[in-house]
């Protein structure tokens, strides 16, 4: 009866473990993203949260990638301009929308020392993705674009990466458990017989 109840326990932290960590995995989704224009190519994931806000965009976490052959370093803090193009605050959001970033966009550094902004101009004749991108020596302000800068048009592309359902997780589980019980309640009564024929025998 000990044996049961301490197989029970252990069965139940682990599970209890294994469920919030699968919880917690699934609090933040990873997106695939990519984008390219004239000699422009960039692609990488998104880590965001899992809620989307009243217009269904969510935030952006996390950033990993490449642009052109450069490593992303880092995302820019919202709330802040990348170097170079002062005073456009990022506001790193991303959606399954038809239109999937905001007029404010988000942004990275590079390995290369460079800072790009994608964002959705909707100010165009025709409202489409651009580019922004900044190249040392950095000049505060938009408008003082180096020969380097540039501000072209892009098209982007995101989607969440497809990942096992927490309840399958908990499914599998529930196999396990129902196949192991079992297995476990029959040694403790064949142990508890034997047990009891070797006291009649002494």
């Amino acid at each position: 009866m000990k044996n049961l109840a301490l197989l029970s326990a252990i069965a139940l932290t682990t599970i209890s473990g294994l469920v919030f960590g699968t919880m917690q995995t699934a609090s933040a989704l990873t997106w695939n993203w990519n984008y390219s224009g004239t000699d422009i190519e960039a692609i990488g994931t998104f880590t965001t949260d899992n809620t989307p806000d009243d217009l269904g965009f969510y935030q952006i976490l996390g950033i990993t990638g490449t642009r052109n052959g450069e490593t992303i370093t880092g995302l820019q803090p919202v709330g802040t301009p990348i170097p170079g193009n002062e005073p456009f605050n990022v506001d790193n959001l991303i959606s399954l929308n038809t239109q999937q970033l905001t007029g404010d966009g988000f942004g990275y550094s590079t390995s290369g020392g460079n800072y790009s902004s994608p964002f959705f101009a909707s100010f165009l004749p025709t409202p489409s993705y651009l580019e922004v991108f900044s190249v040392p020596p950095l000049t505060p302000g938009f408008e003082n674009l180096g020969t380097e800068d540039s501000e072209l048009p892009i098209s982007f592309s995101a989607s969440i990466i497809t990942v096992p359902e927490p309840t399958s997780i908990l499914s599998l589980f529930a196999l396990v458990a129902t196949i192991g019980v079992p297995s476990v309640l029959k040694r403790n009564k064949q142990s508890k017989l034997t047990d009891n024929k070797l006291e009649k025998v002494s």
